[in-house]
């Protein structure tokens, strides 16, 4: 967190209440020590204000959140639980009121966003033409062309590339791990999404898939040191060719750091997918494909331990291609 001005801090507070305010005091409310069972670990570090409004003294906490463990290492956890904590005080009877939710800029300056609705995200428009209609080409029994293989080769480079990228923090990697079983978006939120039964899959199947996967996510948070940059979810939707081998990513998601076998295990299963739609079984120009990024991608990385890491990464993307949420007209046999 930037340093607390006083000056800055009685700034916002003016605009706030739209009323001159004077800060005389900012007195830290870090809990002491006590005997027993004292409180060793706290999320943030509370400062209560005391400041002057026209004749009124008030006081207030400014409270913030550390980055560490327990989801909080990155800057958007840290403002999730703010934003969510605003909302949720003041909807609870004789809880503290929530007075304003806010950020400090770089420059330590203090800005209120409490009268958000929803974020956005403002993008840089990118010409190109989806991965995905190769892929459609295919399917539709279209010859492999030499650019195919080498659009393949290049999606597998710029793995190779980004994944030679160690991260900074171990429990980063453990994080995400996790992330891929309970997060709303991985495979728990994915089969709590099934309308069930569906056809053969049933509330007893999906249960089985998510302890099997509880297992590995034992077998694979004491790997850290595979922690690498990823992008998260490089599928064929997310990427756009522009001439030749030319191309952008879109929709980096889930984190900056995970496991390498996320991103080659959503590009391939997509290889797989688009066969099985296709012919029933892994085979012709998608067998091609996929045989030749997993033996490209180990030969470049030397990373044969992929192998050992993918079963849940393939587990979580194979639960989405077969729902029926994301894919309503898929036929069962797929």
């Amino acid at each position: 967190m930037p340093e607390l001005s006083k000056e800055r801090l009685e700034r916002y507070l003016s605009a706030l209440l739209h009323a001159p305010v004077a800060v005389t005091a900012l007195v830290s409310l870090r809990e002491s020590k006590a005997s027993g069972a004292a409180k060793e670990y706290g999320y943030g570090h509370p400062v209560k204000v005391e400041f002057v409004v026209g004749d009124s003294l008030r006081t207030a906490v400014l409270e913030t959140t550390s980055p560490g463990p327990f989801g909080h290492e990155h800057m958007a956890d840290r403002a999730r639980m703010m934003l969510w904590d605003h909302g949720a005080y003041n909807a609870l009877p004789r809880h503290a009121r929530s007075l304003d939710v806010g950020a400090f800029d770089r420059e330590g300056n203090l800005l209120s966003v409490a009268n958000a609705e929803e974020f956005f995200l403002l993008v840089e428009h990118v010409e190109g033409t989806g991965y995905i209609l190769d892929i459609a080409r295919l399917q539709e029994g279209a010859p492999l062309r030499d650019l195919d293989l080498s659009r393949a080769d290049a999606l597998c480079d710029y793995l190779v590339g980004i994944h030679a990228v160690r991260g900074p923090d171990p429990g980063l990697y453990v994080r995400r791990i996790r992330e891929l079983l309970g997060d709303g978006e991985c495979i728990m939120g994915v089969c709590d999404s099934y309308p069930l039964p569906h056809g053969f899959i049933t509330a007893a199947l999906l249960e089985q898939i998510e302890r099997r996967c509880v297992t590995w996510r034992w077998r694979l948070k004491g790997h850290a040191g595979r922690m690498r940059q990823v992008h998260g979810d490089y599928h064929p939707f997310n990427i756009l060719f522009r001439e030749g081998t030319d191309f952008t990513v879109l929709d980096r998601s889930r984190g900056e750091w995970g496991e390498p076998a996320d991103d080659v295990t959503a590009l391939t299963g997509n290889y797989l997918f688009a066969s099985l739609q296709a012919t029933g079984r892994l085979e012709g120009p998608f067998e091609t494909l996929f045989r030749r990024f997993w033996d490209r991608y180990i030969e470049r990385t030397g990373d044969a331990g992929i192998l050992e890491a993918a079963a849940p990464f393939f587990a979580f993307r194979c639960l989405v291609m077969a729902s029926p949420v994301w894919y309503p007209s898929l036929d069962a046999s797929v």
